[in-house]
């Protein structure tokens, strides 16, 4: 009995110690975890006699993609080429989807003369709830109904899991979860749907982060606004010939500098507001699975695409009222969006802006997809959100009738990738944290950053006397 005591003491002792030293040191659960496993594989080889080979293809195939030379390239291959599939497949849809909603929107007005409707209230309900409504859907429906099926097929696949496993090493340098390169892909669909995905990392400090960062990386509704900007900069640095390449060239760029600001926010935060030792992260890789293409879709449709959309029409409507009212009531001859132009406009200069500019984004709050009509709006002074009908023509407005430079089509980018989340991303924050607390943080750290980034690159550009 004391032998049995002493050996459980023993054991304890030797528990705690192993305790201690992974608190002290993050890797040595990863050693020790290393270690275990080697030690099944020795027993396992001495005992179990296979009398035929058995080909791993499991093995085989993570030897690949979970290589130190060929996993990232062929991980921002694929990503790449899911996120070129949904930008592309996703403009025929979106065009088609915006003709049946504005011809709806024309019925509507129609309806509402013959209820007798008074003018205020059909130009409210129509030009501002109804118009600001069908830009949110047009824009946003066709492409999470592409990305988030490619996304869970690749999940279905067991690939994810890989791409966790390849990134962990990132992440736990930046003090946080591997697990956060899930959610971080995720929110390239959108980043209210990233903030969700974010259950499935166990530590709270760590999902709280990984909440925190999920704004950086651009979804769906920030796309349009940065690929229309890439060729207007192309244009102001002279190189339109090549109009298409340096534009997919400068999205691309964009998408990295995204996911640095998620490392380096990430690892900022874990070392002031939410300190704290990393998670260990053991991921037994799962096997390769034949997709389940039913449930792929239905999954991908109902849990995903419609959870998102529903958050989005939450906000967009009522966003759309405030946004017709402010452009149409007049103070002294001027609406109040000009006014608060004026206003903005010293602090907008020097980050690179101008006051319409940083208005369009304030008013952009409920959806990112309505950034760009709201600022065609304020620089031609209607009533209502408008989107000019082809690059060329967007360029006309913004570079010659209001003298864009390319530092301002950059800081606007910049600003476009790294400011605050929209009002569906803080809605679905707010409900996953319960704390308001959070929520005005998720809103202020990446506005931050943006402004501190934007100021940088336009005081740089003036000192160097290149923009």
């Amino acid at each position: 009995m004391k032998a049995a005591t002493a050996d459980r003491e023993e054991s304890l002792r030797y528990l705690k110690a192993l305790a201690e030293a992974a608190r002290l040191d993050p890797a040595a659960h990863d050693r020790i975890v290393g270690s275990i496993y080697s030690e099944a594989e020795r027993i396992a080889g001495a005992v179990v006699h296979r009398t035929r080979p058995k080909r791993d293809w499991d093995r085989r195939i993570d030897d690949i993609l979970t290589s130190r030379w060929l996993g990232f390239p062929i991980m921002f291959l694929l990503l790449g080429a899911a996120f070129w599939l949904t930008i592309t497949g996703a403009n025929y849809p979106s065009r088609l989807l915006a003709a049946v909603l504005f011809w709806g929107q024309e019925q509507l007005a129609v309806l509402l003369g013959w209820l007798g409707a008074p003018s205020w209230l059909k130009e409210i309900v129509v030009d501002g709830m109804y118009r600001s409504l069908a830009w949110v859907v047009s824009i946003m429906l066709p492409p999470m109904a592409i990305f988030f099926p490619i996304f869970t097929l690749l999940e279905d696949l067991g690939y994810l899991p890989r791409v966790a496993f390849n990134l962990d090493r990132f992440f736990r340098m930046a003090g946080t979860h591997g697990k956060q390169a899930l959610t971080m892909a995720m929110g390239f669909g959108c980043n209210a749907a990233g903030v969700v995905a974010c259950r499935i990392i166990d530590s709270p400090r760590e999902r709280l982060i990984a909440r925190l960062t999920n704004v950086f990386v651009p979804c769906n509704g920030r796309f349009p606004t940065l690929i229309t900007l890439a060729a207007v900069l192309a244009a102001g640095l002279g190189v339109s010939a090549y109009q298409t390449v340096f534009a997919t060239a400068a999205v691309a760029g964009l998408v990295i500098a995204g996911i640095a600001a998620t490392l380096f926010v990430s690892w900022l935060l874990s070392r002031t507001l939410l300190r704290g030792v990393p998670s260990s992260f053991t991921l037994e890789l799962p096997p390769y699975r034949r997709p389940q293409v039913v449930q792929i879709l239905a999954r991908s449709f109902i849990d995903r695409t419609l959870f998102v959309l529903a958050r989005a029409v939450t906000v967009a409507a009522p966003a759309g009222a405030l946004i017709w009212l402010l452009a149409n009531i007049d103070l002294n001859g001027q609406s109040i969006i000009q006014h608060m132009a004026a206003w903005l406009d010293p602090f907008a200069r020097q980050i690179g802006l101008d006051g319409f500019i940083l208005v369009a984004f304030i008013l952009g709050l409920p959806a990112n997809e309505i950034v760009l009509p709201i600022l065609c709006m304020c620089y031609l002074s209607a009533g209502s959100m408008v989107e000019l009908d082809s690059l060329s023509a967007i360029h006309r407005l913004f570079v010659v009738e209001h003298g864009w430079t390319w530092v301002t089509a950059l800081c606007v980018m910049l600003f476009s990738l790294l400011h605050f989340p929209c009002g569906t991303t803080l809605y679905t924050i707010q409900k996953e944290n319960g704390n308001w607390k959070w929520t005005f943080l998720a809103a202020a750290i990446p506005t931050l950053t943006a402004i501190t980034v934007c100021f940088t690159v336009a005081r740089t550009a003036r000192i160097l006397g290149l923009g």
